[in-house]
């Protein structure tokens, strides 16, 4: 019967788009007009896209014959959706045809919803007991922290705002709160006055859509008798039947749809398509780990899930171990041991899922008296909260995965940077240099895998997930953590990765399995006590050598044996020089020798011809670095003014040099000449200058010639800004300037900048922005302008601004009025006073923003 019903739809796909399907009028079927003028392009893109749906449609027959599956409730509903899939996919290819649109995204969302199917056919017959259903929407008792969010979110997105079907989105890692948050707005009573009909669905190991219909339909139908169906006769209908069903017993009401846990391949548009979409304030809440990227929402009605911090996170580990845990008196949880309890809940990173897990872990024990729960919190495990994770880690993007278990190679509750992450994937093999890594990091971002920090370019990982980054990087990767306390477990297979987490204590190493390692990563106090011969083991294979934070105080000369070395990094440590041998390292694509204060560099930069980005940092050199024979590179930050060339034919050799920052820049400096200079740069876009010491920096008018400019920093006093900016500046920074003068009236005008931070910038009392100021500025943070007490904004100033950050700013105790007419504007953060976070948290002002941080 599915194999029939699967052939007929290929003889049908097969068919359609070949036929002539115009009518003596020039319509189609549907009454659409043709254009017979259509480009060439989009016809052959279209009739792609029903080739690629027949050709996987084609794999699903063979899997149905290779298994030889049997009919069966969860076969059929697969087979249902694919037939829905391929209406979908001609209904687009017709209409696409007819106005000359290729449907990209459409068709995207087909095939990642066919792709699933196939997945979920392969799955079928070896264990379909796994069906589960969490459609449980009763209250939790174990609910903490979520007060402000779900405040938030029912009187701003769910009960508030437009009175279209509008959708919210609620993402985060697993076992972070989502099902939880949603729940908690389902059963608010505000919400159940308001909704005339709710129905929640949570996602099930076998999930289908007309699973989804079915379920929906049997929930809102509850309050239509003469709409009730047996599941039964609901599973006899195909999904084009129970849409129009679905649609029909919600049309003029006002509906509330959750649904939980949503899979990223599951066609979102499509389901909301078919909804009602009245003027009844209905609303659509979604939960997932990931963005849907085919699903509208609107910035205010995204809502990213943030652990709980540590007051909530203990509040919650109470609650849990004293619902639990029935007994009383010595068998309580003794709060003499708060700290001690507080302690081991860092490891819980505020993740509620692993909360909860080590709470009840301890309410099962019947302990008595304070040392037995010493021994408990010591040995706390989380393997299991790490197996309750595993279905997470499964749903993430296949092509991921080497990178989250790269991940594994860092400390925990690091800040990560971009930069190193890219350069680190590359120098591994997860990502080949030549392809852009920005998908990658956004993946893991768009999965709820790392959070960006304040700075966009930063990231955070939460500790929960950084031990399953290193639990699946031993079971797959080749990893291992070594300690100096022995506490070691044996391998037998080779090791291709390492972290060696040391202390005060002399650290015992061992050489039998290092001709192996590609990566070497060094945590801890910086005592590491080897022979050159340690190094000379490393020779073969080692191409990541990480020794950042270490407070290392000295680099060997045999450091230059490891030819195969690709990056090496020796960031924020004690390094006094550098051996010459470093200049052996042929191979070498990232050497990062920042915030080693006053690090003595031998002429031997120019022979490492292969650097990519290269970071400095308060260089002593005896000789020029020769950077312009460096025709690779890509970044460097920081080279002194007076080691640069300014030859302008040998500068043209960096070609690829996109980010540069140049330091020890004063009124000594040859503005004209510097300027010049860079100016033949065709790939620079990123600049930053940053003055000597507290010296004054020159005029820097000259700016202006470097159009090419999207991101400027500027670091160290200045006079008064520059006439001329240049115009196609988006991102602008300003650091220690102390400028008299209001620097808003110049900066107003630069029609692209979307990104504006002043920190310790301006020495006035008052900031005045005129009519239309700042056209397409988005965040703006003033940082420590100690006498700032007025911002003055004329009409539609600031329009597009979303974010307003405003820390250590004494004397600044109201916002400016023009706030209530900002719609744009959806953060605010401040760091204050007591008297002006008060003062403010009261004001009218603020009232329409959605996410408010002001702390004293």
């Amino acid at each position: 019967m599915s194999e029939a019903l699967l052939l007929s739809l290929i003889q049908k796909l097969e068919d359609k788009p070949n036929e002539d399907e115009t009518d003596e009028d020039g319509t189609d079927e549907d009454g659409d007009e043709t254009d017979e003028d259509v480009d060439e392009t989009i016809l052959v893109f279209l009739n792609e896209q029903i080739e690629n749906i027949i050709k996987e449609i084609r794999e699903i027959v063979d899997i149905v014959r290779d298994k030889k599956l049997e009919e069966g409730r969860t076969l059929n509903f697969l087979v249902c959706d694919l037939v829905g899939m391929a209406d979908d996919a001609l209904r687009i290819f017709r209409f696409g045809k007819s106005i000359g649109s290729c449907y990209k995204d459409d068709y995207e969302s087909i095939h990642r919803w066919i792709g699933e199917i196939k997945k979920q056919m392969l799955k079928l017959g070896d264990d379909e007991s796994n069906m589960r259903s969490s459609e449980n929407v009763e209250d939790d008792v174990d609910v903490v922290g979520f007060e402000e969010d779900l405040e938030m979110l029912v009187l701003g997105s769910i009960v508030g705002g437009e009175l279209w079907l509008k959708n919210v989105l609620i993402i985060g890692m697993a076992g972070i709160g989502k099902t939880t948050l949603a729940r908690e707005i389902f059963n608010h009573p505000t919400v159940k006055e308001q909704f005339e009909r709710r129905a929640w669905v949570s996602n099930s190991t076998y999930f289908t859509l007309k699973e989804l219909l079915i379920k929906l339909i049997q929930q809102v139908a509850v309050e239509d008798p003469e709409n009730l169906h047996t599941s039964s006769s609901l599973e006899d209908m195909d999904n084009r039947s129970l849409r129009g069903m679905l649609w029909r017993l919600l049309h003029e009401t006002q509906y509330l749809i959750v649904l939980d846990d949503v899979p990223k391949q599951m066609n979102l548009k499509s389901f909301w398509d078919d909804l009602p979409h009245e003027w009844r304030g209905s609303r659509l809440l979604v939960t997932s780990h990931t963005k849907h990227m085919d699903l509208h929402v609107d910035k205010e009605d995204f809502h990213k899930m943030k652990a709980l911090e540590s007051k909530k996170s203990w509040q919650l580990f109470l609650k849990t171990i004293n619902h639990g845990n029935k007994l009383t008196g010595d068998h309580k949880f003794p709060m003499d041991l708060e700290h001690m309890g507080k302690q081991m809940l860092r490891k819980c990173g505020g993740l509620p899922l692993a909360i909860k897990e080590v709470g009840k872990q301890l309410a099962e024990k019947k302990v008595s008296g304070e040392s037995e729960w010493e021994e408990l919190l010591v040995s706390v495990d989380f393997g299991s909260t790490l197996k309750l994770l595993e279905p997470f880690y499964q749903k993430l993007d296949p092509k991921l995965d080497p990178c989250f278990m790269c991940m594994s190679f860092f400390k925990e509750n690091t800040t990560l940077r971009a930069e190193k992450l890219k350069q680190i994937w590359n120098a591994v093999g997860v990502v080949d240099y030549e392809k852009n890594c920005k998908p990658y990091l956004d993946g893991l971002v768009n999965e709820s895998v790392i959070d960006v920090k304040e700075k966009s370019t930063e990231y955070a990982m939460n500790v929960v997930l950084h031990m399953l980054s290193i639990q699946k990087a031993e079971e797959k990767l080749g990893f291992e953590i070594l300690r100096n306390n022995g506490n070691n477990r044996p391998c037998e297979s080779p090791r291709y990765h390492r972290v060696i987490i040391c202390s005060r204590d002399k650290f015992n190493y061992s050489t039998d399995q290092d001709k192996h390692l590609v990566s070497l990563f060094f945590h801890g106090g910086g005592f590491f006590d080897t022979s050159p011969c340690y190094w000379k083991s490393f020779e073969q294979r080692l191409r990541i050598l990480d020794l950042e934070d270490f407070g290392l105080k000295f680099l060997p000369e045999t450091i230059g044996k490891l030819m195969e070395l690709r990056y090496l990094g020796l960031r924020n440590n004690y390094l006094q020089e550098l051996p010459d041998s470093l200049g052996c390292l042929e191979k070498l694509e990232v050497l990062d020798i920042a915030q080693n204060f006053m690090v003595e560099v031998p002429d031997i930069i120019w022979k490492m011809s292969k650097l990519h980005h290269l970071y400095l940092f308060d260089v002593i050199s005896r000789n020029p670095l020769k950077i312009e024979a460096l025709q690779y590179l890509e970044t460097l930050t920081y080279v002194s003014v007076d080691n640069w060339t300014y030859e302008l034919s040998r500068l043209r050799m960096l070609a690829r040099l996109h980010k540069l920052g140049i330091e020890e820049f004063d009124g000594n400096s040859d503005v004209s000449k510097l300027f010049v200079s860079l100016a033949v740069l065709e790939g620079l876009d990123h600049l930053i200058l940053r003055g000597y010491r507290f010296r004054s920096m020159p005029c820097l008018d000259e700016l202006a010639i470097l159009q090419r400019l999207k991101t400027l920093k500027l670091d160290g006093l200045l006079a008064r800004l520059p006439n001329n900016l240049p115009l196609n500046i988006e991102s602008l920074t300003l650091v220690n300037s102390c400028l008299d003068e209001d620097p808003m009236p110049l900066l107003e005008k630069l029609p692209k900048l979307e990104y504006l931070k002043l920190l310790n910038a301006y020495t006035g009392q008052e900031m005045v922005i005129l009519h239309h100021g700042f056209p397409r500025l988005k965040v703006l943070c003033l940082k420590e302008l100690w006498n700032l007490r007025n911002i003055q904004c004329g009409k539609d100033a600031m329009y597009w601004l979303m974010k307003l950050e405003i820390y250590d700013c004494p004397y600044l105790d109201i916002l400016p009025e023009a706030i209530e007419r900002m719609n744009m504007l959806k953060e605010l953060k401040m760091v204050t006073t007591k008297n002006i976070a008060a003062k403010i948290m009261n004001s009218d002002l603020i009232s329409e923003i959605v996410l408010v941080n002001i702390n004293p």
